[in-house]
């Protein structure tokens, strides 16, 4: 029997997202103005799933996901299903530990890791497919500096800039 994977479109102040989730949790959250092409990258990430759009049966999802988005520093305990390496598993568990309105580097969660080589954790940060939940925009380089992100540098810019009022009030 083929898993299901379903997903709804939501609206954010950042743009339209992606919403996907297994019967476990929330397996993608990506942000894409291009509906046809992010459907495609879902069936391709998920190819012995079967992908069903199910916007009715996810709207309550969306808006708490959007609800997320427009306020990354809010508290949240959806259920997710991350799917990755074990190496890239423990990468997106510390990015969840990161509090909001704080940073950290590429190199500190490396060497958190027992390595000097943030490449390996630059790689599991750009594998990380639930946006915000798994706050990947908590990375900056190690001058402070923001690099790229997969979303858009514009989007973690915002992201962080949203973190820092929320928590200064």
């Amino acid at each position: 029997m083929n898993e299901i994977i379903r997903f709804a479109w939501g609206i954010s102040a950042l743009g339209d997202f992606l919403v996907a989730i297994s019967d476990k949790g929330i397996v993608a959250v990506e942000f894409n103005a291009d509906h046809a092409a992010m459907e495609n990258a879902l069936q391709a990430r998920f190819p012995d799933a079967v992908v069903e759009h199910s916007h009715d049966g996810l709207a309550e999802l969306a808006t708490t996901v959007a609800g997320v988005i427009d306020d990354p520093a809010a508290a949240c305990d959806l259920p997710l299903d991350l799917r990755g390496t074990a190496y890239e598993l423990k990468v997106w568990q510390m990015l969840r530990e990161i509090p909001p309105g704080q940073t950290t580097t590429y190199g500190a969660l490396a060497a958190r890791l027992g390595t000097r080589d943030a490449r390996d954790v630059t790689q599991a940060i750009a594998n990380n497919a639930v946006a915000v939940i798994v706050p990947c925009h908590r990375v900056i380089k190690k001058d402070g500096s923001i690099s790229g992100y997969r979303w858009g540098v514009g989007r973690k810019r915002a992201l962080l800039a949203r973190e820092q009022v929320s928590q200064a009030h």
